[in-house]
């Protein structure tokens, strides 16, 4: 690719020049290899991103998306994060299922079947369709206004599909058994809350994660790199608001509090996902790509 395109998209997420490196020979290969993917399918594709919170998720799908529309591809981004179930959905799952599930982000808290419908449609549409993108706005804890969502014209050649839990499978009820933190052991005793998100897991996200079509991993070095990307992220976040205003920022208690709900299928991705990922890109420590 040209570097006046890449090069501005670099600028414009504010990393660093030498990231053109990482671009060049780590993203590059890979967006030519997803595009003869797409040649031989009779349809769009589905390239499935999971990295945990701080790995630079939309990072890589900003730059594979610019790759391959400059091989000619028509490109579609979904995030996981934007078809998250509203406020009032789930605080009815905490009301009847488990409290825990009040918390965005683990299976259970999204609408799986419009994270299915967006994707079959974007991958089998016609010239003249027109496929609306769920957007969610975080600040108000519910989906936008469907009259404000991006609307993709016509079919997608791929579709990339980035989010924390992308591709994961369940764990066995022998995992399950144990708590692994304070957050299962005071607040879910009895397991249920983590029993009711592996069955949703096995259950309802098989639908979703089985529409993809080749599954890259940014496998981070540990979950405890993990809450220090996520502690750096907040600590962004504070000076942001200090300058701007905004939400209130989480303390360090609640952000450990917090991390605790994603903590056992982050391990469990890390254990498991290289093992059947079709690209795998270790990450170091300071979140960049050091090996595929």
């Amino acid at each position: 690719m040209p570097p006046g395109p890449i090069d501005d998209l670099i600028q414009s997420e504010r990393l660093p020049d030498a990231y053109r490196a990482t671009v060049d020979t780590y993203y590059a290969p890979l967006s030519r290899d997803v595009a003869a993917l797409r040649r031989r399918l009779e349809r769009g594709l589905v390239l499935g991103i999971c990295g945990a919170q701080g790995s630079g998720k939309s990072t890589t799908a900003l730059f594979l998306k610019a790759l391959l529309e400059d091989q000619g591809l028509r490109v579609a981004i979904i995030s996981l994060d934007d078809v998250y179930l509203t406020h009032d959905a789930r605080q009815h799952l905490a009301a009847t299922v488990h409290p825990l599930l009040q918390t965005r982000g683990v299976p259970g808290t999204h609408d799986v079947d419009l994270g299915v419908d967006t994707m079959t449609r974007l991958i089998h549409a016609g010239a003249g369709d027109r496929t609306p993108l769920p957007r969610f706005d975080k600040a108000q804890d519910t989906q936008m206004p469907r009259n404000q969502w991006p609307v993709f014209e016509g079919p997608a050649d791929v579709v990339i599909f980035e989010g924390w839990c992308v591709g994961a499978r369940p764990q066995s009820d022998q995992a399950l058994a144990t708590p692994i933190n304070a957050l299962e052991r005071d607040e879910d005793a009895d397991g249920r809350w983590r029993g009711y998100v592996n069955g949703k897991l096995a259950q309802d996200y098989g639908r979703l994660f089985g529409l993809i079509d080749m599954l890259v991993f940014l496998r981070a070095p540990s979950f405890e790199c993990v809450y220090d990307w996520r502690k750096k992220q907040e600590r962004k976040l504070a000076d942001k608001v200090r300058h701007t205003g905004g939400s209130r920022i989480m303390t360090d208690a609640e952000l450990k509090r917090f991390i605790m709900h994603y903590e056992r299928l982050t391990r469990h991705i890390l254990n498991t996902m290289p093992g059947y990922a079709d690209v795998v890109f270790t990450l170091d420590e300071g979140q960049d790509i050091k090996s595929i």
